[in-house]
């Protein structure tokens, strides 16, 4: 029997599939009242809402599912009688990242929907989307694929949590009568989507002339739809499935991954052998999804789009849309981990997206400098960058440099005014700047050494851990992610880190060096803002710029000494790593990393460099730590701190005396090369 929807509302409605279906849904149907709600999570845009706008059958309304006020007012002054739920985080590299946000969002929010469902006791048809990873692996020689009534063996956290919403929503279905309608559908590809999917994330990467990353050996088959047939499905399912029943959406023409990017390839002239780059497998990589999708077939659905003319329909418009997203460059990485946009949880829509949602679509199409595409698609319309950066340490070394980094990478910044102790002067600057992101670089070290903090003790507590936590708080309760840069001066070698071993500290390992009250403090505040989810903390060591001037500079502190030890330890060069920091920011990462190049260094090593690239007269003597005991005030710790899991991250990452050479005394060299 054929179903006629009055007030229907979709959620995740910016995201890609989903705006597909509402824009057809508001074009086809004037008589159906479209409300679209989406929190703007970073893989949702209003521009693709943008041929609805101005239609009288659409409304958006920005907002999270999980919010049940919302959900249940929604449903109520709208008088919804139709759900169609696509809102979901959906990227299975995201959900080895942070599994727990997918919990939240495919499940808790899941759940919200249909309890608003079962109270309000006006919905008609609940249409949830999963997806044919909940079937798990398909067997590569299988001639059948998976039918509706399979078995459900997901493989990764984001298909468990959709097979767990799928069990919710059935049950609603069972126990409370509600009339739910289940999907499950191959992977599809388009306008609009967001490039940590393969395809556009491969057409970008051809844009720029830059390799095609594929995991592991890329043999492993995916069944791609395009975009328009999925909506047309959608459609065909809305007005002609059953309750209770679950539909495959599919196609039985398989390609393999590596096949994919020889095509792509292709479409940009490029050479595939030259073009592709075989990288670490993610940890489980289903080998092949196959459906049987008969049963929509006999609802009247049918593919209608060949692969080569959906993949060039892709290509062009990318190509004319290349900057749809903004900076996507953390999107493009192997092994993306873009959790959520900058900002936190939601987007904000008093800056660029109530911007794009006014105005017209554009026509012209803008270039990146290393984009290759055809001289006729080429016109020239500048990025706005999607980050807003407040830093706080103006005074200091580090926000000093930070802002110098800002300036180069057109990233926009503000310093912030307020005091880390006072909460209503942070409030105002946040209200003031709307950053994307906060890094706290302020924090007191002491002048001119941590032996100041030895005797002052209460202004160190006073800034070091009451002031971070403010800020770390201030900014959870803004849904914004802090980069905090810690220290890495809280472990001292000991008989599980024995100097000389090689055996560094981890991230996980408890503090052990309370010789100075400045470690004290910053080991403190350290396990409290483990509590706070969205800080990063970052451990730098005994920084080192390539601003030999500096009088805070390591290199420039020991060179003036008139005596120095001469043990190994890690350390952190902050031409490399404060770009890494920035970069960090954009791929929301957080908990602890010891933020120190690999490896380690001895003042002596660093000063036979200084001598041979510097200043060939150099002479220094060297003292022991008892002896430097004497004329210090508070001990100074000494470590090694395991680099591994920031090397993981960004593999291109320089050992320390690597970088020493590269960043700090080639560019100074004043000798004979």
């Amino acid at each position: 029997m054929s179903y006629t929807p009055k007030n229907i509302l979709i959620t995740g409605a910016a995201g890609f599939i989903a705006s597909h279906v509402a824009n057809r849904l508001v074009r086809s149907y004037p008589d159906y009242k479209i409300v679209v709600l989406d929190k703007l999570d970073y893989c949702s845009n209003l521009k693709n809402l943008a041929p609805s706008r101005s239609s009288p059958n659409f409304k958006f309304v920005k907002g999270d599912i999980g919010s049940a006020d919302l959900v249940n007012y929604l449903l109520i002054t709208e008088h919804i009688d139709t759900i169609m739920h696509f809102a979901a985080q959906t990227h299975v590299d995201n959900s080895f990242g942070n599994s727990f946000e997918f919990t939240k969002n495919n499940i808790y929010g899941t759940h919200v929907l249909l309890e608003a469902c079962k109270v309000t006791g006006q919905i008609r048809r609940f249409i949830h989307v999963s997806t044919d990873e909940v079937y798990g692996e398909t067997d590569e020689d299988a001639i059948v694929g998976n039918h509706e009534a399979s078995q459900l063996l997901p493989t990764n956290p984001y298909s468990a949590t959709k097979a767990g919403a799928e069990m919710l929503v059935m049950a609603y279905g069972r126990s409370y009568g509600l009339p739910v309608i289940t999907t499950r559908g191959n992977n599809v590809y388009g306008p609009n989507q967001f490039p940590e999917k393969l395809i556009p994330k491969f057409i970008l990467l051809a844009m720029k002339g830059k390799p095609l990353p594929i995991h592991g050996d890329g043999s492993n088959v995916r069944s791609y739809l395009y975009c328009e047939d999925v909506a047309e499905a959608f459609e065909v399912i809305l007005h002609r499935g059953n309750v209770g029943h679950v539909y495959n959406i599919g196609t039985k023409k398989e390609r393999r991954v590596i096949d994919v990017a020889k095509d792509i390839s292709k479409l940009f002239n490029k050479d595939p052998d030259a073009s592709i780059q075989f990288v670490e497998n993610r940890p489980f990589n289903d080998q092949r999804y196959f459906l049987d999708d008969q049963k929509l077939k006999n609802l009247g659905w049918s593919e209608r789009t060949t692969w080569e003319e959906g993949l060039r329909k892709t290509m062009e418009w990318y190509i004319n849309n290349p900057d749809w997203w903004g900076d996507v460059s953390g999107a493009l990485l192997p092994h993306p981990r873009m959790l959520m946009m900058p900002g936190g949880v939601e987007r904000n829509l008093d800056g660029a997206e109530k911007d794009d949602f006014g105005s017209s679509e554009s026509s012209g199409n803008s270039n990146h400098t290393g984009i290759v595409v055809p001289a006729s698609k080429i016109s020239n319309s500048p990025s706005k960058s999607p980050y807003k950066f407040l830093i706080y340490g103006k005074t200091g070394w580090i926000g000093g440099l930070l802002g110098k980094l800002c300036e180069k990478q057109g990233i926009p910044y503000e310093y912030g005014r307020g005091r880390l102790e006072d909460r209503s002067q942070l409030l105002a600057d946040i209200h003031a700047v709307k950053p994307t992101h906060v890094f706290n670089a302020a924090g007191v070290t002491g002048r001119p050494n941590v032996d100041w903090c030895e005797s002052h003790k209460t202004e160190t507590i006073r800034t070091n851990v009451a002031g971070t936590l403010n800020l770390a708080d201030v900014c959870k309760e803004h849904g914004l992610l802090m980069m905090n840069f810690a220290t890495g001066c809280i472990f001292e070698y000991d008989a599980a880190h024995p100097e000389g071993s090689g055996i560094g500290f981890k991230e996980e390992d408890t503090p052990n060096f309370t010789g100075s009250f400045y470690s004290k403090t910053k080991a403190m505040v350290e396990e409290l803002l483990k509590e706070y989810p969205n800080v990063c903390t970052l451990r730098v060591r005994m920084p080192i710029s390539s601003d030999l001037n500096n009088p805070r500079n390591f290199i420039t502190k020991i060179s003036r000494y008139n005596k120095v030890v001469n043990i190994p330890n890690s350390m952190t060069i902050l031409d490399e790593l404060l770009p890494i920091s920035i970069e960090m920011a954009k791929r929301n990462l957080k908990g602890i990393w010891n933020f120190t190049n690999p490896g380690v260094v001895s003042h002596n090593e660093i000063l036979e460099m200084y001598k041979k690239y510097i200043n060939p007269e150099f002479k220094w003597t060297n003292f022991t730590l008892e002896e430097q005991a004497k004329v210090i005030v508070a001990p100074r710790s000494n470590n090694e701190m395991d680099a591994s899991k920031l090397k993981k991250e960004f593999p291109e990452l320089l050992s320390i005396k690597e970088s020493l050479i590269k960043n700090v005394f080639e560019p100074n060299r004043k000798t004979a090369a």
